[in-house]
């Protein structure tokens, strides 16, 4: 194992350059395998994780779904609040930050992005829970994509260039999920249920997030300064698979299924302007449309 970790670091050092100094040592960030191994084993749970599943009776999972996102809220929440601070402490450039010219906020802002790395092996969980829950058509393409990628780009991004122009995109995303997590938190009490209104924004935050994260990123093209360019270009092609991936999700989830009710509706006032009735469309009225999870 310590050849293997030996040889692909060096490999990674002949491709990206020397690692930032600043983090050598840290939990997870020394070699590449324990995320590899870590990412490996949630795809391989992805894949038997629902034929395991098949012929067994869904687990509720209600009180540890609640803690499980109340926990996941309030660290978002201090992420959020520590790369805010930090980036006012440092006097960050909005256009352009270097990796490091931001003085003691630079540590602040690297320490933060390492929970912000190590919450995206926390957040493998979700797709567990779906698992454990039976409600496997919420493990799409999308989600699985998301779940696998994040974990693996961090790695990368805290070794190279944990602080500096990485920032953004991490706030961003940090503040999207204080309102997602505190949603199905919340929505794991049944009665909060019929107050909860907001999830159709969330989505929409999340995509205006990956637009603003484009912007952002690409000044750093426009005016560049001592940020490595090829981390730009790499972010900015991510963002759009997400913004494609995204933009599919809330089509197929929200206008699909308004058109859908809008026809439902509009053949059930037929039926009874003819004096009959639609058992069928009155049976799909009183179900709940189950929606996909995504963050």
């Amino acid at each position: 194992m310590e050849l293997m970790d030996k040889t692909i670091n060096s490999y990674f050092d002949v491709w990206l350059g020397p690692r930032d100094p600043r983090v050598k040592g840290w939990l997870l960030l020394e070699n590449y395998t324990p995320t590899f191994i870590f990412s490996a084993l949630y795809l391989l749970i992805v894949w038997l994780g629902p034929k395991y599943m098949r012929n067994k009776q869904p687990f509720s999972c209600r009180g540890i779904l609640v803690i499980y996102n109340l926990g996941l809220t309030l660290l978002s929440l201090y992420m959020f609040y520590e790369l805010v601070t930090g980036v006012l402490e440092g006097g960050y450039n909005f256009f352009c930050q270097d990796t490091h010219s931001g003085g003691a906020a630079d540590m602040k802002i690297i320490r933060v992005l390492w929970w912000y790395y190590f919450s995206k092996l926390i957040e493998f969980m979700d797709t567990f829970f779906f698992i454990l829950r039976k409600n496997n058509h919420q493990i799409t393409v999308l989600h699985v994509y998301h779940h696998a990628t994040m974990l693996n780009i961090w790695w990368f991004v805290m070794n190279w260039v944990p602080c500096g122009h990485s920032y953004f995109g991490a706030t961003l995303n940090s503040f999207i999920h204080v309102l997602m997590y505190s949603y199905y938190g919340l929505s794991a009490v049944p009665a909060m249920r019929p107050y909860l209104w907001w999830k159709k924004y969330i989505t929409q935050g999340q995509l205006i997030q990956f637009v603003l994260t484009i912007f952002q990123t690409s000044c750093g093209v426009v005016w560049p300064c001592a940020f490595p360019q090829g981390w730009l270009y790499f972010q900015i092609s991510y963002m759009i698979s997400l913004i494609i991936l995204f933009t599919n999700f809330y089509i197929q989830t929200y206008n699909k299924k308004a058109s859908s009710r809008r026809k439902e509706y509009q053949n059930g006032s037929t039926a009874i302007a003819n004096g009959y009735t639609n058992s069928f469309s009155s049976l799909e009225n009183n179900v709940k449309q189950r929606k996909q999870r995504k963050d």
